[in-house]
């Protein structure tokens, strides 16, 4: 009675842990998207969207009936009429060469600097890492429109103390100059973003183990080996990453030459690939060039960084000739198998009957099948022994 009484009880209480967990497992699923909903939101209407609506302008034209348009304006499908506009702009395209070399000579002087900022705070022998630290990353907390404002005192002769001190010693410097002036702009993207760089390398060097460093000082390492043989090999993630970063910042480059500009008159509407589809756009009403433009820029820096990643991926050379003398082996295995079993199939004798009587002109030859008495007598000898070990087995019964 016990038992059943027991089994009576849990049958009428109510069975809810099912529902709960239910309940809380749609809460859960939930919740990331209630969270990343913000996010999403924002990243759609500031990046999506408008990266759509480039692309869309860049196929389309605007024409304009009248002066100025006064008598009405009509849009239209262009095709690639407006990417080939902006490629046989010669200062468009001579803005993009412009740019590549800035970016041959100023990334890795950049890259180079901030990975030795972020070696020397990170040494054992560092005395207040956290200031300097601070101090060096200060610059990419100035924008840069003020950025550029400030260095730009500090180009103007009449002005700047740097130029004043130079002129005292002999030396005419012209920071503004047609052939100096790009290097004035990329001093100042130095200035601004080493520092941060030097904060990305700086945290991929604080995830290496203290084990390492401890192997290398009891193997007599110096604090050259040290940074030279592991500290450069295991932060090369950051590395890549800076550079990456730095490639694509150096096609978007368009604050510091249109501030330069008011001082410095070699720089042009057209000085920089951004600042030439920001002329289109905005002086001369070209709509859909300023977007062929705008598309053309990220094409090349995505090409750019891509064939950056593909060479810095590159396996090692050693690895690379094994698996070139892997390929080569297997070919010559293969072509080795295909010479043998065509030599085999060239050589194999002519097998058949027909084959030999036709050949020879003599009837073919059979062979002679077995007597059937001898294949009773064969098949009889266990059907007899059968019989005789049932005649024993009767008789030791009996």
């Amino acid at each position: 009675m016990t038992a059943t009484q027991d089994r009576a009880t849990a049958a009428s209480q109510p069975r809810t842990g099912f529902r709960t967990s239910t309940k809380a497992t749609a809460a859960q699923k939930r919740a990331p998207w209630i969270l990343l909903g913000p996010f999403l939101a924002l990243f759609v209407l500031t990046f999506i969207i408008p990266i759509i609506s480039a692309l869309f302008q860049s196929f389309t034209t605007v024409d304009r009936k009248g002066l100025f348009g006064e008598d009405g304006v009509v849009g239209r499908f262009a095709g690639f009429d407006n990417y080939a506009i902006a490629l046989q702009d010669s200062g468009f395209v001579a803005s993009i060469g412009r740019m590549l070399l800035f970016g041959i000579v100023q990334v890795p002087v950049m890259i180079v600097l901030c990975t030795i900022l972020a070696l020397l705070l990170e040494s054992a022998s560092a005395r207040w890492p956290a200031f300097f630290r601070a101090v060096y990353f200060m610059p990419y907390g100035v924008p840069g429109v003020i950025a550029t404002i400030l260095w730009s005192f500090l180009y103007v002769p009449g002005l700047s103390p740097i130029v004043a001190l130079l002129q005292s010693i002999g030396l005419q410097p012209d920071f503004l100059g047609a052939n100096s002036v790009l290097w004035s702009i990329a001093n100042i993207v130095t200035w601004t973003y080493t520092g941060y760089n030097m904060l990305i390398i700086v945290a991929q060097l604080k995830s290496i183990p203290g084990e390492v460093y401890e192997a290398a000082k009891m193997d007599g390492a110096n604090a050259f080996q040290v940074a030279w043989r592991i500290q450069i090999p295991l932060i090369a993630p950051a590395l890549v990453l800076t550079t990456v970063f730095s490639i694509i910042g150096t096609l978007q480059l368009f604050a510091e030459p249109q501030i330069l500009s008011t001082v410095a008159p070699a720089i042009d509407t057209e000085y920089t690939p951004n600042y030439a589809a920001y002329t289109n756009a905005f002086a001369f009403n070209e709509y859909g060039v300023a977007s062929a433009q705008a598309v053309i820029i990220a094409l090349a820096a995505f090409v750019l960084s891509f064939a950056f990643l593909a060479l810095t991926n590159r396996p090692p050379k050693s690895e690379r000739d094994q698996k070139k003398r892997a390929k080569r082996d297997g070919l010559e295995a293969r072509r080795a198998l295909q010479t043998r079993d065509t030599s085999a199939t060239g050589s194999r004798p002519a097998t058949g009957v027909a084959n030999r009587s036709t050949t020879t002109g003599a009837a073919p030859r059979l062979s002679p099948s077995p007597r059937p008495e001898h294949r009773s007598a064969s098949s009889a000898v266990p059907r007899n022994r059968a019989t005789g070990a049932q005649t024993d087995q009767k008789g030791a019964e009996a």
